[in-house]
Protein backbone atom coordinates (compact mmCIF):
# COMPACT_ATOMS: atom_id res chain seq x y z
CA UNK A 1 0.00 0.00 0.00
CA UNK A 2 1.12 3.63 -0.72
CA UNK A 3 0.45 5.94 1.49
CA UNK A 4 1.62 9.86 1.24
CA UNK A 5 1.48 11.51 4.16
CA UNK A 6 4.17 14.76 3.49
CA UNK A 7 1.26 17.21 2.83
CA UNK A 8 -2.20 18.16 2.37
CA UNK A 9 -1.00 20.17 -0.48
CA UNK A 10 -0.98 16.34 -2.44
CA UNK A 11 -4.46 16.37 -3.13
CA UNK A 12 -5.71 15.41 -6.39
CA UNK A 13 -9.14 16.59 -7.81
CA UNK A 14 -12.03 14.38 -7.24
CA UNK A 15 -14.14 13.28 -9.87
CA UNK A 16 -16.52 15.65 -9.04
CA UNK A 17 -14.72 18.66 -8.70
CA UNK A 18 -13.03 17.31 -11.88
CA UNK A 19 -15.97 17.88 -13.84
CA UNK A 20 -16.91 21.52 -12.41
CA UNK A 21 -13.60 22.69 -14.23
CA UNK A 22 -14.42 21.26 -17.84
CA UNK A 23 -17.87 22.69 -17.12
CA UNK A 24 -16.13 26.29 -16.32
CA UNK A 25 -17.27 29.12 -18.19
CA UNK A 26 -14.40 31.05 -18.34
CA UNK A 27 -13.04 34.71 -19.59
CA UNK A 28 -9.79 36.81 -19.12
CA UNK A 29 -9.23 37.32 -15.33
CA UNK A 30 -7.26 40.11 -15.82
CA UNK A 31 -10.12 42.23 -17.76
CA UNK A 32 -11.91 41.10 -14.88
CA UNK A 33 -14.29 38.79 -17.37
CA UNK A 34 -13.76 35.51 -16.01
CA UNK A 35 -17.11 34.50 -14.68
CA UNK A 36 -15.71 31.50 -12.48
CA UNK A 37 -13.05 33.90 -10.98
CA UNK A 38 -15.36 36.80 -10.02
CA UNK A 39 -17.60 34.30 -8.18
CA UNK A 40 -14.96 32.33 -6.32
CA UNK A 41 -13.94 35.55 -4.76
CA UNK A 42 -17.54 36.88 -4.55
CA UNK A 43 -17.94 33.44 -2.54
CA UNK A 44 -15.16 33.46 -0.80
CA UNK A 45 -15.64 36.87 0.66
CA UNK A 46 -19.25 36.55 1.80
CA UNK A 47 -18.13 33.48 3.73
CA UNK A 48 -15.91 35.44 5.48
CA UNK A 49 -17.95 38.99 5.89
CA UNK A 50 -15.35 40.91 3.67
CA UNK A 51 -16.25 42.81 1.49
CA UNK A 52 -13.63 41.66 -1.81
CA UNK A 53 -11.40 39.00 -2.70
CA UNK A 54 -8.67 38.63 -5.24
CA UNK A 55 -7.68 34.98 -6.56
CA UNK A 56 -4.52 34.23 -6.61
CA UNK A 57 -1.83 31.16 -7.21
CA UNK A 58 -0.73 30.62 -4.20
CA UNK A 59 -1.45 31.05 -0.38
CA UNK A 60 2.14 32.95 -0.29
CA UNK A 61 1.21 35.51 -3.45
CA UNK A 62 -1.71 36.11 -1.19
CA UNK A 63 0.45 36.47 2.38
CA UNK A 64 3.08 38.54 0.30
CA UNK A 65 0.12 40.98 -1.29
CA UNK A 66 -1.04 41.63 2.05
CA UNK A 67 2.19 42.58 3.72
CA UNK A 68 2.83 45.14 0.77
CA UNK A 69 -0.67 46.68 1.09
CA UNK A 70 -0.78 46.89 4.28
CA UNK A 71 2.97 48.75 5.49
CA UNK A 72 5.41 50.83 3.97
CA UNK A 73 9.44 50.07 3.94
CA UNK A 74 11.17 50.07 7.09
CA UNK A 75 8.00 49.36 8.92
CA UNK A 76 7.95 45.72 11.42
CA UNK A 77 5.51 43.43 11.47
CA UNK A 78 4.62 41.19 14.15
CA UNK A 79 4.64 37.49 14.03
CA UNK A 80 5.56 34.47 15.67
CA UNK A 81 8.52 32.66 15.10
CA UNK A 82 7.36 29.71 13.29
CA UNK A 83 4.86 31.57 11.41
CA UNK A 84 4.84 30.58 7.49
CA UNK A 85 5.40 33.90 6.37
CA UNK A 86 8.69 34.14 8.20
CA UNK A 87 9.99 30.67 7.28
CA UNK A 88 8.78 29.70 3.85
CA UNK A 89 8.20 32.75 2.07
CA UNK A 90 12.14 32.92 0.97
CA UNK A 91 12.46 36.39 3.03
CA UNK A 92 9.43 37.71 1.06
CA UNK A 93 8.39 40.44 3.57
CA UNK A 94 11.85 41.84 3.66
CA UNK A 95 12.60 41.37 -0.53
CA UNK A 96 9.11 42.70 -1.71
CA UNK A 97 7.93 44.95 1.30
CA UNK A 98 11.09 45.95 2.87
CA UNK A 99 9.90 45.25 6.32
CA UNK A 100 11.07 43.43 9.45
CA UNK A 101 10.13 40.78 11.15
CA UNK A 102 9.59 41.05 15.25
CA UNK A 103 9.55 37.38 15.44
CA UNK A 104 7.47 36.28 19.29
CA UNK A 105 7.76 32.99 21.09
CA UNK A 106 4.48 31.97 21.54
CA UNK A 107 3.05 28.94 22.63
CA UNK A 108 3.08 26.51 19.52
CA UNK A 109 2.57 29.74 17.22
CA UNK A 110 -0.26 31.22 19.36
CA UNK A 111 0.34 34.60 19.96
CA UNK A 112 -1.41 36.51 23.48
CA UNK A 113 -2.25 40.50 23.43
CA UNK A 114 0.51 40.63 26.33
CA UNK A 115 3.43 39.48 24.36
CA UNK A 116 2.32 41.68 21.56
CA UNK A 117 1.54 44.81 23.95
CA UNK A 118 5.70 44.08 25.07
CA UNK A 119 7.02 44.67 21.46
CA UNK A 120 4.53 47.26 19.62
CA UNK A 121 7.81 49.92 19.28
CA UNK A 122 7.62 53.59 20.64
CA UNK A 123 7.78 56.63 18.13
CA UNK A 124 11.59 56.29 17.76
CA UNK A 125 13.82 57.17 14.54
CA UNK A 126 16.25 54.24 15.91
CA UNK A 127 13.23 51.54 15.52
CA UNK A 128 11.04 50.76 12.80
CA UNK A 129 7.90 51.34 12.83
CA UNK A 130 5.42 48.93 13.91
CA UNK A 131 2.45 48.53 11.44
CA UNK A 132 1.11 44.97 11.25
CA UNK A 133 0.21 41.83 13.19
CA UNK A 134 0.14 38.53 11.35
CA UNK A 135 -1.63 35.29 13.14
CA UNK A 136 -1.48 32.00 11.21
CA UNK A 137 -4.61 29.51 11.84
CA UNK A 138 -3.31 26.56 11.56
CA UNK A 139 -0.03 27.06 12.57
CA UNK A 140 1.76 24.70 10.80
CA UNK A 141 5.12 24.60 12.72
CA UNK A 142 2.73 23.97 15.81
CA UNK A 143 1.02 21.22 14.92
CA UNK A 144 -2.19 22.67 13.19
CA UNK A 145 -2.53 24.65 16.45
CA UNK A 146 -5.48 26.93 16.56
CA UNK A 147 -6.43 30.99 17.90
CA UNK A 148 -10.28 31.01 18.76
CA UNK A 149 -12.45 34.14 18.28
CA UNK A 150 -12.37 34.98 21.73
CA UNK A 151 -8.18 35.12 20.98
CA UNK A 152 -8.81 36.57 17.84
CA UNK A 153 -11.00 39.31 18.92
CA UNK A 154 -8.52 40.16 21.73
CA UNK A 155 -5.76 40.62 19.35
CA UNK A 156 -8.21 42.56 17.32
CA UNK A 157 -9.05 45.21 20.18
CA UNK A 158 -4.85 45.89 20.39
CA UNK A 159 -4.53 46.34 17.31
CA UNK A 160 -7.40 49.05 16.72
CA UNK A 161 -6.22 50.59 19.58
CA UNK A 162 -2.30 50.71 18.05
CA UNK A 163 -3.39 51.50 15.19
CA UNK A 164 -1.93 48.59 13.44
CA UNK A 165 -2.77 46.47 10.75
CA UNK A 166 -3.90 42.46 11.42
CA UNK A 167 -3.61 40.06 8.93
CA UNK A 168 -4.62 36.44 8.97
CA UNK A 169 -2.56 33.35 7.39
CA UNK A 170 -5.67 31.13 6.66
CA UNK A 171 -3.25 28.81 5.42
CA UNK A 172 -5.66 25.74 7.38
CA UNK A 173 -8.25 28.06 8.20
CA UNK A 174 -11.12 25.91 7.64
CA UNK A 175 -9.23 23.26 9.81
CA UNK A 176 -9.87 25.57 12.49
CA UNK A 177 -13.16 26.55 11.78
CA UNK A 178 -13.93 22.99 11.35
CA UNK A 179 -12.99 22.11 15.33
CA UNK A 180 -14.36 25.04 16.79
CA UNK A 181 -17.70 25.38 14.98
CA UNK A 182 -17.13 28.73 14.79
CA UNK A 183 -18.70 31.25 12.21
CA UNK A 184 -16.54 32.38 9.58
CA UNK A 185 -18.38 35.61 9.39
CA UNK A 186 -16.91 37.04 12.35
CA UNK A 187 -13.18 36.91 10.88
CA UNK A 188 -14.59 39.64 8.82
CA UNK A 189 -15.05 42.11 11.97
CA UNK A 190 -11.52 41.59 13.41
CA UNK A 191 -9.08 41.35 10.43
CA UNK A 192 -8.06 43.71 7.80
CA UNK A 193 -6.50 41.33 5.29
CA UNK A 194 -7.40 36.91 5.38
CA UNK A 195 -5.65 34.75 2.38
CA UNK A 196 -8.20 31.74 2.16
CA UNK A 197 -5.89 28.35 1.04
CA UNK A 198 -7.52 26.47 -1.06
CA UNK A 199 -5.04 23.84 -2.04
CA UNK A 200 -4.61 22.06 0.84
CA UNK A 201 -7.43 20.62 3.11
CA UNK A 202 -9.82 21.74 0.34
CA UNK A 203 -8.38 19.51 -1.70
CA UNK A 204 -8.64 22.39 -4.94
CA UNK A 205 -5.63 21.95 -7.04
CA UNK A 206 -4.35 25.54 -6.98
CA UNK A 207 -4.96 29.01 -5.94
CA UNK A 208 -5.42 31.11 -2.71
CA UNK A 209 -7.99 34.00 -1.89
CA UNK A 210 -7.06 37.30 -0.44
CA UNK A 211 -10.07 38.78 1.05
CA UNK A 212 -10.26 42.80 2.42
CA UNK A 213 -12.13 46.03 1.96
CA UNK A 214 -12.93 47.16 -2.03
CA UNK A 215 -10.15 49.76 -1.36
CA UNK A 216 -7.49 47.06 -0.07
CA UNK A 217 -8.32 44.44 -2.84
CA UNK A 218 -8.25 47.53 -5.49
CA UNK A 219 -4.52 48.03 -4.10
CA UNK A 220 -3.97 44.22 -4.11
CA UNK A 221 -4.57 43.72 -7.67
CA UNK A 222 -1.90 46.41 -8.53
CA UNK A 223 0.33 44.58 -6.44
CA UNK A 224 -0.39 40.94 -8.00
CA UNK A 225 0.47 42.62 -11.39
CA UNK A 226 3.66 43.44 -10.50
CA UNK A 227 4.26 40.44 -8.47
CA UNK A 228 3.33 38.26 -11.73
CA UNK A 229 0.40 36.54 -10.82
CA UNK A 230 -2.46 37.64 -13.23
CA UNK A 231 -4.30 35.04 -15.07
CA UNK A 232 -6.09 34.64 -17.89
CA UNK A 233 -8.24 31.91 -18.09
CA UNK A 234 -8.30 30.88 -14.41
CA UNK A 235 -11.32 29.79 -14.22
CA UNK A 236 -10.90 26.60 -14.65
CA UNK A 237 -8.74 26.31 -11.28
CA UNK A 238 -11.38 29.18 -9.76
CA UNK A 239 -14.15 26.61 -10.87
CA UNK A 240 -12.04 23.90 -8.87
CA UNK A 241 -12.11 26.55 -5.54
CA UNK A 242 -15.71 26.73 -5.88
CA UNK A 243 -16.74 23.32 -5.38
CA UNK A 244 -13.85 22.70 -2.47
CA UNK A 245 -15.83 25.58 -0.86
CA UNK A 246 -19.20 23.88 -1.56
CA UNK A 247 -18.79 20.37 -0.43
CA UNK A 248 -14.87 20.06 1.32
CA UNK A 249 -15.15 22.05 3.95
CA UNK A 250 -17.37 19.48 6.79
CA UNK A 251 -14.94 16.44 5.46
CA UNK A 252 -12.37 17.81 7.16
CA UNK A 253 -13.32 16.27 10.60
CA UNK A 254 -12.52 13.04 8.99
CA UNK A 255 -8.70 14.23 8.81
CA UNK A 256 -8.99 15.48 12.08
CA UNK A 257 -9.62 11.58 13.11
CA UNK A 258 -7.27 10.00 11.24
CA UNK A 259 -4.65 12.56 12.25
CA UNK A 260 -5.64 11.51 16.26
CA UNK A 261 -5.97 8.03 14.77
CA UNK A 262 -1.58 7.89 14.37
CA UNK A 263 -1.05 10.48 16.88
CA UNK A 264 -2.73 7.85 19.55
CA UNK A 265 -0.24 5.01 18.45
CA UNK A 266 2.66 6.75 18.22
CA UNK A 267 2.36 7.98 21.77
CA UNK A 268 2.27 4.51 22.76
CA UNK A 269 5.73 3.70 21.12
CA UNK A 270 8.23 4.20 23.46
CA UNK A 271 10.62 4.58 20.81
CA UNK A 272 9.14 7.70 19.90
CA UNK A 273 10.09 11.06 22.17
CA UNK A 274 7.70 13.62 21.37
CA UNK A 275 4.42 13.77 19.93
CA UNK A 276 2.76 17.37 19.70
CA UNK A 277 -1.07 17.35 20.20
CA UNK A 278 -2.84 16.82 16.83
CA UNK A 279 -5.36 19.16 17.03
CA UNK A 280 -6.36 19.16 13.73
CA UNK A 281 -4.77 17.44 10.58
CA UNK A 282 -0.88 17.85 11.39
CA UNK A 283 0.51 15.00 13.27
CA UNK A 284 4.58 15.91 14.46
CA UNK A 285 6.76 13.50 16.34
CA UNK A 286 10.48 13.62 17.41
CA UNK A 287 11.97 9.66 17.11
CA UNK A 288 14.12 8.91 20.42
CA UNK A 289 17.86 9.88 18.91
CA UNK A 290 18.96 7.14 21.10
CA UNK A 291 17.49 5.01 18.91
CA UNK A 292 16.99 6.76 15.34
CA UNK A 293 17.27 10.06 13.63
CA UNK A 294 14.57 11.43 11.92
CA UNK A 295 16.00 10.52 8.09
CA UNK A 296 16.43 7.06 9.92
CA UNK A 297 12.86 6.32 10.61
CA UNK A 298 10.85 7.83 7.31
CA UNK A 299 13.30 5.64 5.35
CA UNK A 300 11.85 2.64 7.07
CA UNK A 301 8.89 3.95 6.76
CA UNK A 302 9.67 4.43 3.19
CA UNK A 303 10.35 0.97 2.66
CA UNK A 304 6.36 0.41 3.94
CA UNK A 305 5.10 2.58 1.07
CA UNK A 306 4.68 5.52 3.84
CA UNK A 307 6.07 9.02 3.25
CA UNK A 308 6.55 11.59 5.79
CA UNK A 309 8.79 14.51 6.07
CA UNK A 310 11.41 15.83 7.62
CA UNK A 311 10.44 18.85 9.68
CA UNK A 312 13.93 19.91 10.95
CA UNK A 313 16.86 17.95 12.26
CA UNK A 314 14.89 15.64 14.55
CA UNK A 315 10.98 15.80 14.15
CA UNK A 316 8.87 14.11 11.19
CA UNK A 317 5.18 15.42 10.14
CA UNK A 318 2.49 13.22 8.90
CA UNK A 319 -0.42 15.14 7.26
CA UNK A 320 -4.05 14.06 6.26
CA UNK A 321 -6.00 15.13 3.76
CA UNK A 322 -8.53 14.16 1.17
CA UNK A 323 -6.80 11.03 -0.19
CA UNK A 324 -6.08 9.61 2.83
CA UNK A 325 -8.60 6.67 3.97
CA UNK A 326 -9.60 4.57 6.87
CA UNK A 327 -7.77 1.32 5.59
CA UNK A 328 -4.87 3.52 4.82
CA UNK A 329 -4.92 4.96 8.30
CA UNK A 330 -4.82 1.71 9.62
CA UNK A 331 -1.85 0.70 7.74
CA UNK A 332 0.14 3.04 8.57
CA UNK A 333 -0.67 3.06 12.76
CA UNK A 334 0.10 -0.66 12.27
CA UNK A 335 3.32 -0.14 10.62
CA UNK A 336 4.00 2.80 13.85
CA UNK A 337 3.12 0.35 16.37
CA UNK A 338 5.52 -1.94 14.97
CA UNK A 339 8.48 0.26 14.55
CA UNK A 340 11.29 -0.72 16.93
CA UNK A 341 9.93 -4.29 17.82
Amino acid sequence: MKVDLRSDTLTRPTKEMLNAMFCAQVGDDVFGEDPEVNALQVLTAAIFGMEAGLFCPSGTMTNQIAIKINTQPMDEVICDKLSHIYLYEGGGMMFNSGVSPRLLSGERGILTPGMIAENINPEDVHYPRTKLISLENTCNKGGGSFYTLPQIEAISGLAKKEGLKLHLDGARVFNALNRTGENPVEYGKYFDTISVCLSKGLGAPVGSVLLGSHEAIQHAKRVRKVFGGGMRQAGYLAAAGIYALNHHIERLSEDHRRAKILETVLRENNKIQEVIPAETNIVIFKPDPKWKTNKEVLAMLADSGIKGAPFGNEYIRFVTHLDITDEMTAYTANRLSALGK
